[in-house]
């Protein structure tokens, strides 16, 4: 089968990505593995998204069927229940080997969309030791049985780590009527969106413990407590300070790790930083013909820009091929990091929207940001914290010159 565009995955990004190119003229094949489109959406159940885009809290499921009707209405055509297991350039195209319910399938396109999310870590990734006992789960995993299968995964429960999806399910459990006994985190500071430790923690009397982690998980069959210890300024922990607390649950939300396997598979520059590709203003990586958006690209705090992404994605694959030029972009200061890391400008630089965080909490920062020594961009912030995302929209066309592009954050 040929495509102008595949796109994997039917979470937010894909499916906005999927729309826009359509919409554009592009023909469009999107690949999806799980059963239904939506991604990670279809099982939060609570309210929150849609508010940048629609200016209302929807749930999870209500915003993914919004772009869900919306594809309908379009020539996408959707393979569910479909893995994609190879890729490979030729000449001017791609060849993609998927398996699905009918068996093996290829499609060959002009263009990819890597719109996969991300994945968490689990267990072995943060090196708890300890006996392997039922009743250890990552966030969503934990979620999932709740909020679809409709199953407590514990009556008492610990919660490693203050990321978003860990204080929403702190939230969660207690109003099914599990007992919470505390959210553990190993840094100085929260890793949530501050609207969530007060409305997922606070509100609920739920105790927040930081520079604390779990070394150790105890249970022969069932989980039965976890070793709690402090932990010093490198997050490692403190000989001497462990104490036993009873559970039988421990809900890990640990991180996010952008899923890019078929980004590897195809040589493609990573960002250390985020995880996630190297990419210009509109989404394309630095293999031409080959996009990145929404998680995948780099964790995210809303859906809207995820689906953001996903339109700037969409709709560059619907444009016809162009020379690019790409300028790197340079940041100095205390930022976490910078997207896109890379501006092309033989396309559209009058509206640059671009997204950062800081490394640190600061407070009273400038953020500038130059192009050929000439300021395009100035604000200033009374307060950034690394678990939220800024976005700006920068116009590079009022630079002379855009040879020498420099994101600065620096003390007002």
């Amino acid at each position: 089968m040929k495509f102008d565009t595949v796109v994997i995955g039917g979470g937010p990004a894909g499916l906005a990505a999927a729309i826009c190119a359509s919409k554009g003229g592009a023909s469009v094949l999107l690949i999806e593995r799980e059963a239904r489109l939506g991604g990670i959406l279809k099982q939060c159940i609570h309210d929150g998204f849609g508010v940048v885009r629609f200016g209302e809290k929807l749930s999870g499921p209500e915003y993914a069927d919004r772009f869900i009707r919306e594809l309908a209405q379009t020539n996408v055509q959707v393979s569910l229940f479909s893995f994609v297991t190879r890729t490979v350039k030729n000449q001017n195209t791609y060849n993609i080997t998927y398996v699905c319910k009918d068996g093996v399938r290829h499609a060959e396109c002009d263009r990819i969309v890597l719109a996969t999310g991300c994945r968490e870590r689990t267990r072995n990734g943060i090196f708890v030791h300890g006996d392997r006992c039922a009743g250890v789960y990552t966030a969503g995993a934990a979620q999932n049985l709740v909020n679809i299968l409709g199953v407590m995964p514990g009556k008492r429960v610990v919660i490693l780590g203050s990321g978003d999806i860990g204080l929403i399910m702190a939230r969660r459990l207690t109003l099914e009527g599990a007992k919470v006994v505390g959210v553990y985190e190993a840094k100085p500071t929260p890793s949530g969106l501050t609207r969530n430790i007060h409305q997922c923690l606070n509100d609920f009397d739920i105790p927040l413990y930081l520079s604390k982690t779990v070394t150790r998980v105890f249970g022969e069959t069932r989980l039965e407590k976890v070793e709690i210890s402090d932990v010093d300024e490198k997050m490692r922990p403190i000989v001497g300070t462990e104490q036993l607390v009873d559970c039988d649950c421990l809900v890990l939300a640990v991180g996010l790790i952008p899923e890019n396997e078929l980004a590897r598979d195809l040589g493609i520059t990573l960002d250390p930083k985020t995880k996630g590709a190297v990419v210009d203003q509109n989404c394309q990586t630095l293999a031409d013909g080959i996009y990145a958006c929404g998680n995948a690209l780099h964790v995210n705090d809303l859906v809207d820009y995820v689906s953001e992404s996903g339109e700037t994605a969409g709709n560059h694959c619907a444009r016809p091929f162009k020379m690019r030029d790409l300028k790197p972009i340079q940041t100095v200061g205390k930022l976490l990091y910078v997207v896109p890391q890379r501006l092309d400008v033989n396309s559209d630089v009058s509206k640059v929207v671009m997204y950062f965080r800081a490394s640190e909490e600061l407070a009273d920062q400038r953020l500038t940001v130059t192009a050929g020594g000439q300021k395009v961009f100035d604000r200033v912030y009374g307060k950034l914290l690394p678990p939220e995302m800024e976005r700006i929209a920068v116009d590079f066309g009022k630079a002379a010159n855009l040879d020498d592009i420099v994101v600065k954050l620096e003390g007002k």
